[in-house]
């Protein structure tokens, strides 16, 4: 491997005609200085070389720079993604005149053999599980293919940085003229690892609280999981209880980069109404793997990331011929239990929690836990530096910001079995059978208002103007009730324990709910969902003439619901 100072035996005036016979160098800031470029072709492919940036943290020797490979049909993301980051970048053509003292790339797609210098390619996903049908050899893992690994019949890259003895095996088996490989781990994957004692934090920012969260995974392309089942994630969120499981899907950067926001926002806007949690492209998606209970995948190397963090895996779509065989994605899938319709979920995650995916994690992921400081001694070696003496560690994802919406209208099935009062709320469009419509007034809109028999009202969360009028919950209860014929019950939601109640035979209710209490944790349910509880136990004989204690079910924990009369201070709350 030739050292940076050293004339490269690669340079850019034997494989690039036109290019200056002696390309400019970088300019250093100083003596010892180093210029590393790093070359993005898409979103993705930027994410990855940002968890690889923190081997350079503290070091003032070294300059990083990016550049936009040409030619991906991914690259406005890409470009976005740069822009938000902050970097300096420098135009293509720039940096093909110009020789950098390393260029570090996570695709072997495009042009980089123009680049001077001595140039490190690393993985964008885990694994090499995909062989993708058009781009290059047919068969041929995508990152292994000698199509993008050499040029004019040579290996481009200097070093390939993998993450597991058996990827440098393939490798050689692929392309066994490709430059040294040597096996570092994957940055990902620690990041991940590194999060783990964040789950609370993140599992609070999505407002997942006693529920279980499900994770969809969906890699790009026609065989992957959005692709062959678009409804998939609506299926889900219409099926399982809003009060017992909340939904969330990744997608592939490069299909937020194809689709869009503004699309998907659309193509999904009744599953995102309904509480559906689409994450954003950039470490949200990990975030989401760490708080996740189970995950749904595809052939994406998703998928193995979520089993090295331990979580229960279930299959929905094998990739067909886009898998690999025997990669390590093939060997999860073909353990991992599969589920075939949205309905068969909760017998897939049964089975997934009993299911063993040591094996294939255990092939994908070497030395977890260093994978940045073996790789910070090999990119060093290539800077002609000596690696700084203080350690390297891979940062926490940062905790979601995506707020998923909160569903104003829920079609109801409640159970009374004496005083216990068992809730599952879905959304208005499921199959399921229902006792009853509940809305949120008056956000749900005419249609759900007119027919809902349970109407609740938030009380203003934000500071009131100088000049206002409230309604009083008293007021608001028997406004409602007036207006509106269908509704039998309508409720103020005074805080998240207290509600003040009017049902048009047992009258006006104080409802104050108790949080569950258990191995030192404080679980607090929605007091909407209570709402329709109590308005169940009505309808179910006279109303109660003194105090009474019921138990609600809404699916993770029972809570005690104390009914009394209405006090002032609840019938005087300004909403």
């Amino acid at each position: 491997m030739p050292h940076p100072a050293s004339p490269d035996p690669h340079d850019a005036t034997r494989r690039a005609p036109g290019l200056p016979l002696a390309p400019t160098r970088a300019r250093a800031a100083g003596r010892g200085q180093r210029s590393v470029l790093l070359a993005v072709r898409s979103a993705v492919t930027l994410h990855r070389l940002l968890d690889v940036l923190p081997v350079f943290d503290g070091d003032d020797r070294v300059r990083v720079r990016f550049t936009l490979v040409p030619g991906s049909r991914f690259d406005v993301d890409a470009l976005t993604a740069l822009d938000r980051t902050g970097a300096r970048t420098i135009p293509w053509r720039d940096a093909c005149h110009t020789r950098h003292d390393l260029v570090l790339t996570a695709s072997p797609k495009g042009d980089l053999h123009l680049l001077p210098g001595p140039r490190a390619l690393l993985p964008h996903g885990a694994g090499f599980g995909k062989a993708l049908s058009g781009e290059g050899s047919a068969d041929v893992p995508s990152g292994l293919d000698p199509v993008h690994l050499l040029a004019d019949g040579e290996p481009w890259a200097d070093l390939h940085a993998l993450a597991h003895e058996e990827q440098a095996l393939r490798l050689a088996r692929h392309c066994p003229e490709a430059g040294p490989a040597v096996v570092v781990g994957d940055p990902t994957a620690d990041r991940l690892l590194r999060s783990l004692p964040h789950r609370e934090e993140y599992r609070t920012a999505l407002g997942t609280g006693p529920r279980q969260l499900v994770v969809l995974t969906s890699t790009w392309g026609p065989e992957s999981l959005i692709a062959r089942r678009p409804r998939f994630p609506a299926e889900l969120v219409a099926l399982l209880p809003h009060d017992a499981f909340q939904v969330a899907l990744v997608l592939h950067p490069n299909d937020h980069s194809r689709t869009g926001g503004f699309d998907l926002a659309r193509w999904m806007g009744p599953a995102l109404r309904a509480g559906l949690v689409l994450a954003r492209p950039h470490e949200e998606w990990a975030a989401l793997l760490v708080a996740a209970d189970a995950v749904v995948t595809d052939h994406g190397s998703t998928g193995l990331y979520a089993a090295a963090l331990g979580r229960p895996v279930v299959g929905a779509h094998d990739g067909g011929r886009e898998l690999v065989p025997d990669s390590p994605m093939a060997r999860l899938l073909a353990r991992a239990p599969h589920l075939a319709a949205a309905h068969d979920l909760p017998t897939a995650l049964d089975a997934a929690r009993r299911t063993d995916l040591r094996e294939p994690v255990a092939h994908a992921f070497a030395h977890q836990g260093r994978a940045l400081t073996l790789l910070r001694g090999h990119l060093y070696r290539l800077l002609g530096l000596g690696r700084p003496s203080g350690p390297v560690a891979a940062p926490a994802f940062p905790a979601p910001t995506t707020t998923p919406e909160r569903p104003t209208v829920f079609a109801v099935r409640a159970t009374v079995s004496g005083d216990r009062v068992t809730v599952h709320r879905f959304p208005p469009d499921t199959r399921e059978p229902v006792h009853h419509l509940a809305a949120e007034h008056p956000a749900a809109g005419p249609g759900p208002l007119q027919s809902a028999a349970v109407l609740w009202q938030h009380a203003r969360t934000r500071p009131a103007p100088a000049h206002h009028t409230a309604w009083t919950a008293s007021g608001w209860t028997a406004s409602v009730l007036e207006e509106m014929p269908g509704c039998r019950t309508a409720a103020a939601v005074l805080s998240r324990g207290q509600v003040l109640l009017r049902h048009r035979d047992a009258g006006l209710l104080s409802v104050t709910t108790e949080p569950h209490r258990g191995q030192g944790r404080v679980h607090h349910v929605d007091p909407t969902a209570v709402i329709s509880a109590v308005h169940a136990w009505l309808a179910g004989g006279p109303p109660p003439r003194s105090p009474r204690t019921l138990l609600c079910d809404t699916g993770p924990v029972p809570v005690p619901v104390h009914l009394a009369p209405a006090g002032e201070k609840e019938l005087d709350y300004e909403l």
